[in-house]
C-alpha cells in the first residue's frame, strides 16, 4: 500500500468510529457559542438596574438564597456585574440535586430560581461534554473521539494536499456549478482545509476541559518546562482558630479585601468550602462572563486573614493559558468576531462526518456498479464463446 492509501484507510475508519460523536459535539458546540447573548435577550432575570452603590455582603445573599430551602447548603456564590444579578449555587439535601438562585445584589430580592437540568443551554452543554452519559464515561467517550478527530484533520490535510501546482487553485475553491457529488466532495475537502487550524484549537481546548493531563501539558509547554511551585501550593486553614471570629461574617471580610485589591473587577466568584481545613477562595474577573483575566485570593476560613494573592500579571504563562482555555474554546477571547469564527468552525466540523459519509457511500455504489458491469461483460463473452 502507498502512503496515501494508508492515510485514506486510517481517515476512513477513524471517521466511521468517531463520526456520530464528532457530529453531536460539534453541533452542540455551535449552538452553545452564543448562549450568553441569547439568554440575555430572552431572560429578564439576567439583568438588574445598576444602583451605583456597594453590593450586599455575601453572607446576606447566602442567607436569602437558602431561606426557601431548609436543610440545603451553599458553597459557591457569584457577583456577575454591576448591572447583572448575584447568584447562589444551592445544594439540596438528600442528594436531590442543585439549584441556581439569582438575587438582586443591591436589595437581596430573589429574582429567579432555576433547576439547571431544565435550562436548554445547560442540557446542550451536558451533551457537548458527556453525551448525557455518566460524566466519567461520557467525558472519556467524547475525549477519545476528539483525539481521533484531531488525527482525522491531519490525515485529511495529507490526503487533500495537491500533488501539482496546477491543481492548487482548484483545490482551494468549491466548484458550485458541478454535479452535486462534486460539490459535496469539495465541501468536505475545501471547507475541511480552511477550518483545520481553528478546529484543532477548539479540539485541544476541549481536551483540556476533559483531561487533566492535557491541562498539565499546556501548562508545562507554555512555561517552557519551568516550575512554579508557588502556583501549585495547597493552603489550609488552621482549625485551632475556629470560634475566634463569627464564621457567618468572615466571608464578608474576605470579599471586602478582594474588592479593595481588585477595584476594577466586574465579576466575583466566591468559594467557601465547608470542610474544616479548607480556605475561602475568591476570583475577581476583569470582565463579566469572561474567565481569562482574573486575580485570585485565598483567605483563612476562621479569621478572614488573606493567605495569598495572585494577580493576573503575576501568573505564569502556563496558568494564563489554562485560565484562557474556556474563552478560547467558545471564541470569546476575540469578542464577537471570535464567537462567529468558533460558530462557523463548529458548524463546518459538524458537516464533515456527513459529507465524508456521502463520499464513501458514492464510491461504494460506484464500485458495485463497476463490478456488476465486469460480471455482465464476462457472462456475455462466455455466452458468445459457447
Amino acid at each position: 500500500m502507498t502512503f496515501k492509501k494508508v492515510m485514506l484507510f486510517i481517515h476512513r475508519w477513524l471517521g466511521f468510529i468517531s463520526g456520530l460523536v464528532v457530529f453531536l459535539v460539534s453541533i452542540t458546540g455551535c449552538i452553545f457559542c452564543f448562549q450568553d447573548e441569547i439568554q440575555d435577550a430572552i431572560h429578564n432575570y439576567r439583568h438588574v438596574k445598576n444602583e451605583y452603590k456597594p453590593y450586599l455582603p455575601p453572607s446576606v445573599l447566602k442567607a436569602e438564597g437558602l431561606k426557601e430551602h431548609p436543610g440545603a447548603t451553599a458553597s459557591y456564590m457569584f457577583y456577575y456585574g454591576a448591572d447583572r444579578p448575584a447568584g447562589v449555587l444551592v445544594n439540596l439535601p438528600k442528594d436531590k440535586g442543585m439549584l441556581y438562585v439569582y438575587l438582586n445584589p443591591y436589595t437581596g430580592r430573589v429574582t429567579h430560581t432555576e433547576n439547571p437540568e431544565s435550562n436548554f443551554f445547560i442540557i446542550v452543554e451536558y451533551i457537548h461534554l458527556y453525551l448525557l452519559l455518566p460524566p466519567k464515561i461520557g467525558g472519556l467517550v467524547v475525549g477519545i473521539s476528539v483525539i481521533i478527530f484531531v488525527v482525522l484533520m491531519i490525515t485529511g490535510i495529507i490526503l487533500w494536499w495537491p500533488k501539482r501546482k496546477t491543481d492548487r487553485k482548484r483545490s482551494f475553491t468549491i466548484k458550485w456549478n458541478g454535479r452535486w457529488r462534486r460539490v459535496n466532495y469539495d465541501l468536505h475537502n475545501v471547507l475541511g482545509f480552511y477550518v483545520t487550524g481553528v478546529a484543532i484549537i477548539l479540539a485541544i481546548t476541549g481536551l483540556a476541559i476533559a483531561f487533566n493531563w492535557v491541562r498539565e501539558g499546556i501548562y508545562t509547554t507554555a512555561n517552557l518546562g519551568k516550575a512554579y511551585p508557588e502556583e501549585k501550593a495547597v493552603l489550609k486553614s488552621d482549625s485551632l482558630l475556629k470560634g475566634k471570629t463569627d464564621s457567618r461574617f468572615v466571608i464578608d471580610k474576605a470579599f471586602e479585601s478582594a474588592q479593595a485589591g481588585s477595584p476594577r473587577a466586574e465579576m466575583f466568584l466566591l468559594f467557601d468550602d465547608a470542610s474544616a481545613s479548607a480556605t475561602i477562595g475568591i476570583s475577581a474577573y476583569a470582565q463579566s462572563l469572561h474567565y481569562y483575566k482574573s486575580d485570585e485570593y485565598t483567605f483563612e476560613k476562621y479569621t478572614g486573614k488573606m493567605l495569598k494573592k495572585t494577580t493576573h500579571a503575576q501568573k505564569s504563562p502556563g496558568m494564563k493559558m489554562n485560565n484562557m482555555n474556556y474563552d478560547l474554546h467558545v471564541g470569546q477571547v476575540l469578542g464577537l468576531t471570535g464567537k462567529i469564527i468558533a460558530f462557523l468552525a463548529s458548524l463546518i466540523c459538524a458537516s464533515l462526518p456527513i459529507t465524508g459519509f456521502i463520499i464513501w457511500l458514492g464510491k461504494r455504489k460506484k464500485g458495485k456498479s463497476k463490478n456488476g458491469k465486469r460480471v455482465a461483460h464476462r457472462r456475455a463473452v462466455k455466452q458468445m464463446g459457447v
